[in-house]
């Protein structure tokens, strides 16, 4: 058995478009993830997130699931378009009470509130507006942190302001897998900058509303490896990290956008306003990292931002088409650790989707164990050797909307009904409570 230390985190995720449901109720607006999943042919079988797990309506019973699984944090988002359906301007203060209740029962269940301020579903008519590619998002993003920070600060203690912009830019308005849907891969270099003065201008409010609390961002980050040891592949790995990696870690540690990745998307940066880079290196106080798989890259006359560089051969791969490495987990941790000077660093989302198989009204998901299981054992490994990680957020609590995959894919440690509503603890649920208790895997 592998032991971690006292006062590690152990906690489940999730993500407010995903699973909360009552998408026209008590004031919400349309988001961008309403009006894309409802525009035929963008989600697989015509999901939408309408209803999804209903947590909006089963909060408390969703908090009683996760005291039952001994969970000690919960990393859950508000959505935007709830607080401030204009995206600025008047506050809508029935939305703001839902997370008021929220935290509140958390509190009283023990559980570690943990939010999101931004998990991708953009209020609609700051879409309208020119969404994240016109500088008023940001602005408005930092008005929508006060907000929440100034109403929930007296007992949340640590703040994300992002989740994974890599996914937001490039998917949302390079490959349009995502919403909005654009398909222009310009747009994705400015669309970047303003999510990260965003998150700059964020922490500024966010401490100012709620002093004395940790503020961080979260990035999806994965190892970059060369198919060979050629000049070719060396040099394409070396841009494709860039592209992944270094375009975010490397402007909110100070040390601005990577000169080889500017060279090569050729974005002349008319956005980047004097102070910008400062706003957007204001310390953080925490890292938060989503780890999933890995790329192997080799050079190719295909442009390193559009292409996926992924060649698994035989590997093994989840229910998504992804690689399973664990020992990418320690790489990618190792090397934020050494190159980089975050104080803290979490796990903010680690799992996997599979076919679970149902057994006489039970969810027999070995594989999810197996692939969690080793994927904390290079956490350990990692805490070892002296990376600050400090908790680990599996994700995800229960089955949900999976964005432009629809409900085809689950990834949860407890099962959803869509159509019931009943949940159902997975032994991957059942298993992920005796390590929490043990604090050992």
């Amino acid at each position: 058995m592998l032991s971690f230390p006292a006062g590690f985190k152990w906690g489940v995720a999730t993500a407010s478009y995903q699973i909360e449901g009552a998408v026209a109720e008590d004031g919400r607006s349309p988001s961008i993830w309403d009006t894309f999943s409802h525009t035929p042919g963008k989600v697989r079988n015509g999901d939408t997130g309408d209803v999804a797990c209903d947590h909006y309506h089963c909060w408390q019973s969703d908090i009683d699931l996760m005291r039952s699984l001994g969970v000690q944090a919960y990393r859950f988002s508000v959505a935007w378009p709830r607080v401030l359906p204009g995206g600025s301007g008047p506050v809508n203060l029935a939305g703001l009470d839902f997370y008021d209740r929220l935290v509140d029962g958390l509190v009283e269940a023990g559980i570690v509130p943990f939010p999101t301020l931004y998990h991708w579903d953009l209020p609609q008519p700051l879409d309208d507006r020119g969404g994240w590619l016109a500088r008023e998002t940001a602005e408005a993003f930092a008005e929508y942190a006060g907000v929440v920070a100034g109403r929930l600060g007296d007992r949340v203690q640590s703040w994300v302001t992002l989740n994974e912009p890599w996914v937001i830019s490039h998917l949302g308005y390079g490959s349009g897998e995502h919403a909005p849907g654009h398909k222009n891969w310009d747009e994705v270099w400015p669309v970047t900058h303003h999510l990260l003065l965003g998150h700059g201008l964020a922490v500024e409010r966010i401490r100012a509303a709620a002093p004395g609390s940790s503020v961080g961002l979260v990035l999806n980050l994965e190892p970059q490896y060369p198919a060979s040891k050629s000049p070719d592949d060396l040099a394409a790995t070396r841009l494709a990290d860039g592209y992944w990696n270094r375009w975010f870690l490397d402007p909110i540690a100070g040390r601005g956008y990577p000169a080889d990745v500017l060279t090569d998307c050729g974005w002349d940066q008319v956005q980047v306003r004097s102070g910008d880079m400062e706003t957007i290196a204001a310390p953080v106080d925490l890292l938060g990292i989503n780890f999933y798989s890995r790329k192997v890259i080799a050079g190719s006359a295909e442009p390193v931002a559009t292409r996926a560089g992924e060649r698994f051969g035989a590997a093994e791969t989840t229910a998504m088409g992804w690689e399973v490495y664990p020992e990418g987990l320690y790489d990618i941790l190792a090397r934020i650790h050494t190159e980089y000077a975050f104080p803290i660093l979490y796990i903010t989302e680690n799992g996997a989707a599979y076919e679970d198989q149902i057994v006489a009204g039970r969810v027999e998901d070995e594989e999810r164990i197996s692939y969690i299981q080793r994927h904390l054992e290079q956490v350990h490994r990692a805490i070892g050797a002296g990376v600050p990680v400090r908790g680990y957020f599996a994700w995800s609590l229960m089955d949900n909307f999976e964005w432009a995959y629809g409900y085809t894919k689950r990834f949860g440690l407890i099962r959803v009904d869509f159509q019931t509503q009943e949940r159902t603890v997975k032994r991957s649920g059942e298993w992920y409570a005796r390590v929490v208790a043990g604090n050992q895997v």
